[in-house]
């Protein structure tokens, strides 16, 4: 009788550990899907609206802050099959002269061009799936767009998040507000403004999907684990992810790529460095003080930085131009002056994705089976790796 009762308690211990736990049981005792690969489910993408109305916004004529803002998300199997988005689907198919025409000034590349060529997964306005996720925030770069991360943004949803990413008006390239263009504030004022609205844009992005997970968009009731948030962000959008750990009580562990604040106030956010020693866009003192970040960090920190790449290695921008900057194509070293074919985007993308997937996937969901992954240098030809899962050495 003795056994029998040990052996029939043993499902109830389960369920009160799960009970217990903040994350599900399944999700710890599972092995987990390999990070570097696109996750188990198909991917859907919408575009959204936001209105901000205790703010007003200079760079929309004073009205409330508006912010265009791109949502990947799982989606339902019926998915699968279906045509994937284009890239002009990110603009409503605009085929404005005016529009077109900034794009061109702005990238140097023919945009319909392009929109037959750009690689994407996600199928647009797609139906999503049951279940509960956590939420990750995307902030793109000075003058860039919130789809410039897109093969990010799309990776992370197949692995089970919903992920939001704006167009920070007035400091993206350009945005469509009903209707109106709102092009990028190449100032020095503008960029101030920008450094003080990126945080407030994102912490909104939190309240308005809260907000939507409470029944006020039905598509995402019940669906986002609002106990679980994470931010990334390519460049300024690196800065703010920093300054987001900083400022943003709810955000639970941060991604920055190519670009970190100079200082740090809460420096025990898990946090995930990613970027490259051959950015000439930070240029050797930017790219020490992404070194300098991870040094000052106490909580669970990762770096993994990338030999042979750029600023923009980490961004979709080689789709629009193959020799957009430094990190596509070919340039010069900036650690020596020699010559430098950049690592290929599918190897970059891959790490990229592999480790953040990872990082998040025990950070946010719990996933410690994701640990043997983060300790390893998967490429050593091509990164210099550091791990320190909250022990506070190296």
């Amino acid at each position: 009788m003795a056994i029998k009762k040990t052996r029939s308690a043993l499902p109830v211990i389960v369920v009160l550990v799960a009970l217990l736990s903040p994350f599900s049981a399944t999700a710890v005792a599972e092995t987990p899907p390999d990070p570097e690969k696109p996750g188990p489910y198909p991917v859907g993408v919408t575009t959204m609206m936001m209105i901000d109305h205790s703010r007003t916004d200079p760079a929309f004529n004073g009205g409330p802050r508006t912010i265009m803002t791109e949502i990947w998300y799982p989606a339902t199997d019926d998915t699968r099959g279906l045509p994937k988005n284009r890239l002009l689907d990110f603009f409503s198919r605009s085929e404005d002269p005016a529009f077109l025409a900034i794009l061109q000034l702005a990238f140097g590349v023919d945009i319909l061009a392009v929109d037959k060529t750009f690689q994407n997964f996600a199928v647009r306005d797609a139906r999503i799936r049951d279940g509960k996720f956590p939420l990750l925030l995307f902030s793109h770069g000075n003058g860039g767009l919130r789809m410039q991360n897109a093969f990010w943004c799309e990776h992370m949803a197949s692995h089970g998040y919903i992920v939001m990413a704006p167009d920070h008006t007035g400091n993206c390239a350009v945005t469509f507000i009903d209707g109106e263009m709102v092009i990028f504030n190449d100032t020095d004022e503008g960029r101030t403004l920008s450094r003080t609205d990126r945080p407030k844009d994102l912490s909104f992005l939190i309240d308005t999907m809260e907000r939507f997970n409470k029944g006020g968009d039905s598509r995402f009731l019940n669906r986002v684990d609002m106990e679980h948030i994470g931010v990334a962000g390519h460049s300024f959008g690196g800065y703010t992810s920093t300054w987001m750990a900083d400022q943003e009580p709810r955000v639970d562990a941060i991604a920055p790529m190519a670009g970190v604040a100079e200082t740090r106030t809460n420096d025990s956010c898990p946090v995930m460095l990613i970027f490259a020693t051959e950015d000439d866009t930070l240029g050797m003192d930017g790219v020490q003080n992404i070194r300098s970040y991870y040094e000052g960090s106490k909580g669970p920190r990762y770096y993994v930085e990338f030999l042979n790449g750029g600023h923009y290695s980490f961004t979709e921008m080689h789709q629009l131009k193959p020799d957009f900057g430094d990190g596509t194509g070919e340039g010069k070293r900036i650690t020596n002056g020699e010559p430098i074919t950049y690592l290929d985007m599918e190897t970059t993308f891959r790490l990229t994705n592999g480790y953040t997937t990872a990082f998040f996937g025990k950070f946010l969901k719990g996933m410690d089976g994701y640990d043997a992954y983060l300790a390893e240098n998967h490429a050593p030809d091509e990164l210099i790796v550091k791990t320190d899962p909250g022990t506070g050495e190296n």
